[in-house]
């Protein structure tokens, strides 16, 4: 990857699947106030100072700690395709009266609890800093309780959900599967016969929406023959280097995929099955994931902003990835699922959408993620198995939509930690939302 348009091309799918951290490899990179873009100075001044740049295809816009500005900022980036929250006025989000609001966020930010193997109690303020959080929402029976922004996020901003992306997918495959227009029982080549003989061919739609394919797919990136190089190639919006001749966009690579132990067996968190996945719910539909997005969500829970999604060379939308959006908009998508479909008195799909989701995968093929150990995944969705049947949209670098039913509660994060693997952040953040969880619930 010795090219700067290589690099980009490695960039452009990388930063939004989530599959890796770009970074630095410093042992203690700067702390959440001194990584601050606004301390920083990010692209400040006409023009800003060389060293306060960040561009593209130099490829250091996904950085640590230039990614905190640039989570912000992708389609400053990146070609991206919008999903319309239409003409309409925004219905907007209930709040608690200004004095209750600012008596529960103190509250909220005094409350402790113990970080998962952890010895020492860390309050929920500091958890916020610890887990470099650029916006947080919270919800308790449908009102907002709870909202605080920092670093690029303000609240009419939009920032990069990373693999929640594949959540809104896959909740609009379970939509069609409920509406009868998407058969999950069918095989991949039935509904899309250009998928040849990939080993996706011989798969069904159920174990592409649950990541049970068995698929050779790579994300080993100390390894310069690991399928995502493959993949980054293929996904970038960027001319291809002099030479190139290998597969142009998401489907074309899809086309190729080679077979790895059998469909069914196991789950493998592989981003290339959501983007199979956006394939079929077009064929099916008749439109691109962002166009449904727009139609069957974004237009009709009285979005306040536009969302948009990176695409490909071809225009294909990243499906794996690539939604950036405003966070009270990802609180309303949380509110779906939280009632079943239902909100501001409108139900926009079938209940049994969100209640197969809750009801979760199959433990037994899920393995290999300890700070979910009775976790499963099912229908792009991460499902905890907790006693508060809470599951989750979870996107690198600690993007979160959390529901809780059993509290009535919905907690919606962006961040930009530097490092990517929610692994690293689970340890302080889960223990952190049963706290909120169960201070709502006594109050």
């Amino acid at each position: 990857m010795s090219s700067s348009i290589s690099k980009a091309a490695f960039i452009a799918v990388t930063l939004v699947t989530g599959a890796v951290s770009m970074a630095s490899a410093q042992d203690a990179p700067l702390s959440a106030a001194e990584s601050d873009p606004r301390i920083m100075g990010w692209m400040e001044g006409f023009p800003p100072p060389p060293d306060k740049l960040i561009t593209q295809p130099d490829s250091n816009f996904f950085s640590f700690p230039r990614l905190r500005c640039s989570v912000c900022h992708l389609r400053e980036f990146l070609p991206t395709e919008e999903i319309s929250r239409g003409l309409g006025a925004p219905v907007p989000l209930d709040y608690l009266t200004p004095a209750a609001f600012a008596e529960t966020a103190r509250a909220i930010d005094a409350l402790t609890f113990t970080p998962i193997d952890g010895d020492a109690p860390m309050t929920w303020e500091q958890s916020l800093y610890a887990n470099y959080t650029d916006g947080i929402l919270i919800l308790h029976k449908g009102r907002v309780v709870y909202e605080r922004y920092f670093g690029c996020l303000a609240e009419d901003g939009k920032h990069a959900a990373m693999s929640m992306t594949k959540s809104v997918t896959g909740l609009l495959g379970e939509i069609l599967v409920a509406e009868g227009v998407l058969d999950d029982t069918a095989l991949v080549r039935d509904i899309i016969p250009e998928i040849g003989d990939s080993a996706f061919a011989t798969a069904t739609v159920r174990e592409v929406m649950d990541m049970t394919t068995g698929v050779q797919y790579s994300e080993n990136y100390s390894d310069p023959n690991a399928d995502i190089w493959l993949y980054s190639k293929a996904a970038s919006p960027l001319p291809k280097p002099e030479g190139y001749d290998g597969p142009d966009g998401y489907w074309e690579y899809l086309q190729q995929v080679k077979p790895e132990g059998n469909h069914g067996d196991q789950f493998h968190y592989k981003t290339i099955n959501s983007d199979m996945l956006g394939w079929m719910i077009s064929r099916v539909s008749g439109k691109s994931v962002t166009e449904l997005a727009s139609e069957r969500l974004w237009r009709r829970m009285g979005a306040e902003q536009d969302a948009y999604q990176t695409v490909d060379s071809k225009g294909v939308p990243f499906a794996g990835g690539g939604i950036s959006a405003g966070l009270r908009d990802l609180g309303r998508l949380g509110l779906l699922m939280l009632n079943e479909g239902e909100i501001n008195g409108e139900q926009l799909f079938p209940a049994q959408v969100v209640q197969h989701i809750r009801g979760g995968g199959d433990p037994a093929k899920f393995v290999g993620f300890p700070t979910i150990p009775n976790g499963s995944y099912t229908s792009q969705w991460w499902v905890f198995h907790n006693e508060h049947g809470a599951f989750a949209a979870r996107g690198v670098h600690g993007q979160t939509i959390y529901v809780d039913p059993t509290a009535d509660m919905v907690l919606v994060r962006f961040a930009s930690f530097p490092q990517a693997q929610n692994g690293f952040i689970d340890p302080t953040s889960l223990p952190a939302y049963q706290a909120v969880a169960e201070y709502l619930m006594s109050q």
